[in-house]
């Protein structure tokens, strides 16, 4: 089992389809679901699944929200991302977690591998998202 930190492969595609929708305003819910080191996530990944998913006190099923931050553009990369995101007084253990769209039959956007099990015992385990900007950006188009 592994899990590979990607842009799926459908996500590039339903771009292109115009299924996601990032503006704050009207835009589609995304959620984060964490995940064990048993789950097997990737560009192959079309849409959120239970197999793998981590558990805890604080920690629901299917993940939480995020906060969507306007896509933007610099240069000639366009760009968003998402507030950081913390699973408040938590007891949880995870290697890693999946964006998808709750939207639009929740379709998969992007797995993440945190490079190791991460683990909060009765506290705050947060996401923290790289910086909104064309070289940072958790989703990037350059």
């Amino acid at each position: 089992m592994a899990i590979t930190s990607t842009l799926t492969t459908s996500f590039k595609k339903e771009l292109l389809e115009a299924i996601h929708n990032f503006k704050n305003s009207g835009g589609d819910t995304f959620k984060l679901a964490l995940y064990t080191s048993s789950a097997t996530l990737g560009a192959a990944t079309t849409v959120y699944v239970t197999t793998g998913q981590a558990s805890g006190t604080n920690y629901t099923a299917g993940g939480a929200n995020l906060t969507r931050v306007d896509p933007t553009s610099s240069g000639t990369t366009g760009f968003t991302d998402f507030a950081d995101l913390t699973f408040g007084t938590a007891s949880v253990t995870a290697r890693g977690c999946l964006i998808y769209n709750s939207s639009d039959s929740n379709k998969s956007v992007a797995a993440i591998d945190f490079g190791g099990d991460k683990t909060s015992t009765s506290g705050d385990f947060t996401i923290v998202f790289p910086a909104a900007a064309a070289s940072t950006a958790i989703i990037r188009i350059a």
